[in-house]
């Protein structure tokens, strides 16, 4: 049941003008700089490689545009259903809370799935010239899942909290901006627990290709701290209903 939610929130974004508009122009966005960076590096190689000088830039872009647009993409997810008064029957389908909010979660990530193949076909793409470092590429990638992964779940339990969908992505913007604000200190004062908490912080290894535990136990614990989170506030709608 979990995969036909799934199934149906991704063809739910599909109908969305939106939904191509935003892979559209996040495909445009990636390709011009992917093309400027690779020929920077044509002109000026450096010792570290194509791969080191073109792909976590453009990674890094990616984390800078989707931090923007995921809120767009999950602002609808429940704010919608409540504002249509269609939760009720959300309520009484034989289904459990927990599926319906993986469902729909799952079906936001699968979207941005295809937003990722097609950002990773672009340094992929360089093999035909030279060899990349598949390690640095790898983390890359996984990086950017896991923060993905992050990014959804925020803003789906945001979009449980109000009917408004604008409202729910600007609290999910929020939420964001301020999990990201959390490195500043580290600036300051060096690492510590607080810099920790940030949402961005942990991203920046994987751009270097350094792959830690730790940053994958935290994003992990985003996700399912935040799904667990939108599940209790649904539960008690439904009791409270």
């Amino acid at each position: 049941m979990i995969f036909t939610i799934a199934a149906r929130e991704l063809r739910s974004l599909f109908l969305s003008p939106l939904a191509w508009i935003i892979l559209a122009v996040m495909t445009l966005v990636f390709g011009i700089v992917f093309d400027i960076s690779l020929s920077a590096f044509k002109q000026s190689p450096v010792p570290d490689g194509a791969t080191a000088a073109v792909v976590p830039g453009l990674y890094e872009l990616a984390m800078v545009l989707l931090f923007f647009i995921v809120p767009m993409i999950t602002m609808r997810l429940f704010s919608e259903e409540r504002r249509n008064q269609s939760l009720p029957l959300l309520f009484s389908a034989p289904v459990s809370m927990t599926e319906i909010v993986l469902g729909k979660y799952l079906g936001v990530v699968a979207y941005l799935m295809i937003m990722v193949v097609t950002l990773t076909l672009m340094p992929i793409s360089m093999e035909l010239g030279t060899s990349i470092d598949v390690g640095l590429l790898f983390a890359n990638i996984i990086g950017m899942v896991l923060l993905l992964g992050s990014f959804t779940a925020i803003g789906l339990f945001m979009s449980t909290l109000t009917q408004v969908p604008a409202l729910a992505a600007i609290l999910a913007f929020g939420a964001l901006f301020l999990l990201w604000l959390l490195k500043l200190p580290a600036y300051w004062f060096g690492e510590n627990a607080v810099s920790y908490l940030s949402i961005a912080s942990h991203y920046e290894n994987f751009l270097k290709g350094v792959f830690s535990s730790a940053d994958v136990v935290y994003y992990i614990v985003v996700i399912v701290l935040f799904l667990a989170f939108s599940v209790r506030r649904l539960e008690a709608d439904r009791l409270g209903g």
